[in-house]
Formats: C-alpha cells, sequence, structure tokens
C-alpha cells in the first residue's frame, strides 16, 4: 500500500556482545584450536578458518549468497560464525545476547524466527557447495543480574543451544514470495500481523479525517479531484486506500 515498514531501534547492546564474540573466537580460528565452550559442551570442532570469513559476516554489503535463477533472486545472509568438524562438515553458529533469569531455551514462540534464520544459512552454504551438518548451535550470552552492583561491567554466563535444522521448506517459500511479489492483488490480511495492523489503523484514521471534512457539496467536489489527481501519481491500491 505504499507504507514502509516501520524499522525497529537498533540493538546496539547486543551488537557489542556479537563483535567481541566473534573476536573471541577469531582468536581460536588463526590457532585452529577449540574454544572452551566446545570443549565444555563436548563439541568436536574448531572455528572454520577461511579467508572469505570477513565477507560472511558482513550481512548489510556481502554476506554469503546465492543466485536462484528460476525465480531471478538474489538471496543473501551474514552469518555470526562457522565451526567445522573433523568429517570437514560446516557448522552454522548464531551468536545471542539476553539478559534472562530463566533458563535460556529456543521454545519460546517467536524463536521459529531464530530456527529460519538458522536454516537458511545452513541452505545458502549448501548452494554454494558446502557440505553442511545439520546440527547448528545458538551460542547464547546472558547478562546476570544477580549481582550486587554493576561496577561498570556486564557479566554473562555462556550457554550452547544445538538446533537441528531442515531446508526442505525454502524453496517452495522463495516461490510463493515470487509469486506474492509479481502478484496484482495485496494477499490477505493476517490479525497477528503487526504490520496489517499498523495498515487498518492508518485507514481508519485517514477515513475519519475524510469524513469531518466532506461537510458540503464544494468539499465533496474538491475529494473527487484530489482522487482524480491521486489516481495519475499513486498505485490504485493506495488511492483506493486513502479515498
Amino acid at each position: 500500500m505504499g507504507v514502509g515498514r516501520p524499522s525497529s531501534f537498533p540493538l546496539t547492546l547486543n551488537n557489542a556482545v556479537d563483535e567481541l564474540m566473534k573476536k573471541e573466537f577469531d582468536t581460536y580460528r588463526t590457532a585452529q584450536s577449540a574454544h572452551p565452550i566446545m570443549d565444555a559442551y563436548k563439541i568436536d570442532a574448531v572455528p572454520f578458518n577461511d579467508p572469505r570469513m570477513e565477507e560472511w559476516r558482513d550481512a548489510m554489503k556481502r554476506g554469503i549468497s546465492f543466485h536462484d535463477k528460476e525465480n531471478n533472486f538474489l538471496l543473501r545472509g551474514g552469518v555470526d560464525d562457522v565451526w567445522v568438524n573433523p568429517a570437514g562438515e560446516l557448522i552454522i553458529v548464531d551468536y545471542k545476547a539476553t539478559s534472562s533469569k530463566n533458563e535460556v531455551t529456543l521454545d519460546d514462540e517467536w524463536k521459529i524466527t531464530y530456527k529460519r534464520q538458522m536454516e537458511i544459512y545452513q541452505w545458502l552454504f549448501r548452494q554454494n557447495g558446502f557440505t553442511v551438518s545439520d546440527t547448528g548451535y545458538f551460542v547464547y550470552m546472558n547478562a546476570l543480574t544477580d549481582k550486587k552492583a554493576l561496577d561498570g561491567k556486564l557479566e554473562f554466563e555462556a550457554t550452547v543451544i544445538p538446533y537441528h535444522g531442515s531446508t526442505e521448506w525454502i524453496p517452495e517459500v522463495i516461490s510463493d514470495i515470487k509469486k506474492c511479489l509479481v502478484d496484482d492483488e495485496i494477499p490477505p490480511q493476517t490479525k497477528d500481523c503487526d504490520y496489517c495492523s499498523y495498515i487498518d489503523s492508518m485507514r481508519a484514521v485517514l477515513r475519519e479525517q475524510a469524513a469531518k471534512k466532506i461537510s458540503s457539496k464544494s468539499d465533496v467536489e474538491s475529494l473527487v479531484i484530489m482522487k482524480k489527481t491521486a489516481k495519475k501519481k499513486l498505485p490504485e491500491v493506495v488511492t483506493n486506500t486513502l479515498f
């Protein structure tokens, strides 16, 4: 409808933790030795040492990418880390920062987005010819709040959560996305979509404002002129929403 998605606030603290974790694992990547957290969780792997790691981590401009010729899509994602096991399988790793007094799990309903993210990374690496393990890992850094004072620093407890991903759903969804984008009809709204609710609210306000202004014949005539002008400059679906 011509309305962009509301932007989210930058996660500066999470980004700082993410950056420090990358630097820490890079030390073990250079030495080709296991990080202590791998030993603690009995993960037989080391950080994958490849000159493209910096490129793959660049989510904004580069990342790991694949050109889907069937749909003419360039699919891309910035991975946090990649490990490799003795069998030569790549292991996709995602860093997460949180602060919770409860046990950190992947059970929350909204964390399905994390799981899909992991599976997309696994799929992208496979499309680039790599052998990828079905099991990836979420490395959670949980900020502790049981200390007496902050003392100018946060202390974290590390948790590693394995996740067995499946990428079978991805090709069909990519095709569905293409169909949606080229369709002349806007897909139906869903009650759980915040953006759909935002559009509904915007529509209601605009119609209320328009109703208040249309109080005479001249106002009606002005509205007709406005609608004709809008049709020349805006997509029909936007015009129909506003008027």
